[in-house]
C-alpha cells in the first residue's frame, strides 16, 4: 500500500466503495463499526471532499438531532455535494428526535402530508407540538398543513416557532416566504426567503424568488 493511502482515512476507502456498488447499508455498516458520530463530524470538517462526503452520508444514516448544527453549516460547504448530501441528511434528523413514540407521530404526520390530507395533519400536529413543544419538526408540520389549507397567519406563525427551536430550518423560512406572498406582504416574503436562501444556498426556486421580488419592489 502506497503512503498516500495509508494517510487516507479508512472512511475514504469504504466510501469509494459504496460509490461503485451503491450499498448504502453495507456501507453505514462498514462506518459503524469503525468510527463515533463524533469522529464522523470532525472528519466533515477537516478531511478533504471525499471525506467530507462520506462523513456527511454516514451522519444522514448514523446520527440524530444532536448532529443539526454541524449538518446545518454543511449546507453552505464549498463542495457541491457536501452540501447535496447535507440538505438530504439534515431532513432525516429533523425527525430523529424525542421518543420512539414522538418518531413515530412525525412520520405518521409526514404521511398525512404526502397523502395531502392536511386536516388530519395539522390535527396530529397539534398534539404533537401540545405534548412536545421542543420538536421543531412538530410545528413545520403543522405550518406546512396550514398553508395548504390557506391559513397563511398560522402557518406564519407556526414556522416562525420551528425557527425558533431550529435555526437551520430552511424549509420553514421558505413556506414562511410562500404565506407572506400569497398575503401580498412582498417585503416579508422577501425576507424569509433570503434567510431561506442564507441557510441553504442550493435552493434555486427560493434564490429564483428573491431575484422576482427585488425586480419587483425596486419597481415600485
Amino acid at each position: 500500500m502506497s503512503e498516500e493511502n495509508q494517510r487516507r482515512p479508512l472512511l475514504v476507502h469504504h466510501y469509494e466503495r459504496y460509490l461503485v456498488d451503491q450499498n448504502v447499508n453495507a456501507y453505514v455498516r462498514s462506518i459503524s463499526n469503525a468510527y463515533t458520530v463524533g469522529s464522523l463530524e470532525r472528519l466533515v470538517t477537516t478531511g478533504d471532499r471525499t471525506a467530507r462526503r462520506g462523513a456527511v452520508l454516514a451522519l444522514s444514516r448514523l446520527a440524530d438531532y444532536r448532529s443539526n448544527t454541524t449538518m446545518g453549516r454543511l449546507l453552505s460547504d464549498s463542495d457541491r455535494g457536501v452540501r447535496s448530501l447535507a440538505e438530504n441528511g439534515i431532513r432525516l434528523l429533523w425527525t430523529r428526535i424525542g421518543t420512539p413514540s414522538q418518531q413515530r407521530h412525525l412520520m405518521a404526520i409526514n404521511e398525512h402530508l404526502d397523502e395531502r390530507e392536511f386536516d388530519r395533519a395539522a390535527q396530529l400536529s397539534t398534539a404533537l407540538v401540545e405534548d412536545a413543544p421542543w420538536i421543531a419538526q412538530g410545528w413545520y408540520f403543522r405550518g406546512k398543513a396550514f398553508f395548504h389549507m390557506e391559513q397563511y397567519n398560522a402557518a406564519v406563525q407556526d414556522c416562525h416557532q420551528a425557527l425558533e427551536i431550529n435555526a437551520y430550518h430552511f424549509l420553514a423560512a421558505s413556506v414562511m416566504g410562500q404565506a407572506y406572498q400569497l398575503q401580498e406582504n412582498p417585503v416579508a416574503a422577501l425576507e424569509s426567503f433570503r434567510r431561506a436562501l442564507r441557510l441553504n444556498p442550493s435552493m434555486e426556486e427560493v434564490r429564483a424568488q428573491v431575484i422576482h421580488l427585488q425586480r419587483t419592489l425596486k419597481g415600485k
